[in-house]
């Protein structure tokens, strides 16, 4: 199987200790759910990470594949200008995904930015350090249409698929940022909405009612995780999988899902 991990991830910063400050127990139960996760990455011994991230360089209308041969985080934005990170960048895969694209004519423009966004980032702190030698995929979305993102999706799958190296990959994704008076975007009704949806959907393996939900609801919910999700659920198209929802929690006033698709 070319893919042999697949998972969906928030990303809150508070995770990082020069930001949370000691305080990421907050979020108990998504930290004990990204530990379980890194135990079963590091079990499946993978070669490369392709990350899909809400927060990378994105572009409305192209994806962005990211391509140095070395990355690094930094989290100035946060108030932390300590805390600092490097990874590997796999640095063969974006120039098979770039010429595939153009074959299929999907759009996909390659960059070369060595500073990881925190919705790349984050992940990547709390589920590669026994991964000395990982290389990684920066993955950017767009503000297409749902088709057009699980299309890009099953082009990720395709590649994959014809590669020897052993791939995981982790959609990035937040989800409603309006779920009470405390929430970054304000309270909404549509917040909660979105996340239950989102997660019955995911559990029920129905990645047409993802791709066809409210367009109304998504926008209100003020999520950035919608994107990320889709391309990972076109990426997993043709494997047969079970979705196992390890947390979700609210109390930060943003939904964190984290859940692990089980082959």
């Amino acid at each position: 199987m070319p893919i042999v991990f697949a998972a969906i991830t928030p990303h809150p910063p508070i995770l990082i200790e020069g930001i949370g400050k000691g305080k990421k127990n907050i979020i108990n139960k998504t930290v004990e759910s990204l530990s379980k996760l890194e135990q079963d990455l590091y079990l499946t011994k993978p070669d490369v990470i392709a990350i899909i991230s809400p927060h990378s360089d994105t572009f409305d209308n192209v994806f962005s594949v990211n391509l140095c041969e070395n990355f690094v985080s930094h989290y100035e934005k946060f108030g932390d200008f300590a805390t600092h990170n490097s990874w590997t960048g796999e640095i063969i895969l974006p120039y098979i995904l770039k010429e595939k694209a153009y074959e299929r004519n999907i759009p996909v423009q390659l960059l070369t930015e060595p500073k990881l966004d925190h919705g790349t980032s984050i992940p990547l702190v709390t589920l590669t350090s026994h991964l000395q030698n990982i290389k990684i995929l920066p993955i950017g979305d767009t503000k297409l249409d749902a088709k057009s993102q699980l299309e890009f999706g099953q082009l990720l799958y395709n590649i994959f698929a014809d590669s020897e190296k052993r791939i995981a990959i982790i959609a990035s994704a937040d989800l409603s940022h309006a779920l009470n008076s405390d929430s970054p975007s304000g309270f909404h009704q549509a917040g909660q909405e979105f996340d239950n949806k989102i997660i019955e959907l995911l559990e029920a393996h129905n990645t047409v009612g993802i791709a066809q939900m409210n367009p109304e609801i998504i926008k209100n919910s003020a999520q950035c995780g919608y994107s990320p999700i889709l391309i990972l659920l076109g990426c997993l198209k043709n494997i047969n999988y079970t979705f196992k929802n390890l947390s979700y929690e609210t109390v930060l006033g943003i939904g964190y899902l984290t859940g692990e698709f089980i082959f």
